[in-house]
């Protein structure tokens, strides 16, 4: 298995997903407060697997996918940050398109870290992937998570619906 991108910022050490990483994964989402705007997830092992694979297939078959997360030096997974391919059935301005997400550990909230991990995973993916359209989806009750798409360069693009009912708000980040 191919082992790379490694990033690392002042604080942070980013790193493709490995089989290994399910465990802290879990650990990380298991309060309600990370959960909070992500639909009906439920932090087991078996949901936590199932969402290690989906990154291992988006970096498969598109060559990226969401990094772990860890301060520079520590063990815990802080954060699950980047973009990964998707398809949500939310039409054509949106499925088949790069799509940023970012999750982060309740204890690093409000920190700054979704935000530094978020401009490396951006700035990997412009330099690999070239000019290309970058969308990203978020509950309209999540103001810090908005305020971050913003100052990432996301601009809102329409309200929708995903399949469960959900109210979404969908971004759009032109090309670089």
């Amino acid at each position: 298995m191919k082992e790379g991108p490694f990033l690392t910022t002042e604080r942070l050490e980013l790193w493709r997903p490995r089989a290994s990483d399910r465990p802290l994964l879990e650990a990380m989402m298991a309060p309600d407060a990370v959960r909070r705007f992500l639909g009906n997830m439920v932090p087991d092992s078996v949901d936590m697997h199932a969402r290690l694979l989906r990154n291992a297939g988006s970096w498969s078959l598109y060559g990226y996918g969401t990094f772990m997360v860890r301060e520079r030096g520590g063990e815990a997974i802080i954060g699950n940050c980047g973009v990964f391919h998707s398809w949500r059935g939310l039409g054509e301005d949106f499925d088949d398109k790069p799509e940023a997400g970012w999750i982060l550990a309740e204890s690093h909230f409000g920190k700054g870290i979704a935000r530094e991990a978020m401009t490396a995973a951006l700035s990997w993916f412009d330099h690999e992937h070239g000019p290309r359209e970058v969308v990203c989806m978020i509950e309209p009750a999540n103001g810090p998570s908005i305020a971050l798409a913003e100052r990432l360069g996301f601009k809102p693009t329409r309200e929708a619906q995903l399949p469960d009912g959900a109210e979404i708000q969908l971004f759009s980040r032109a090309s670089a």
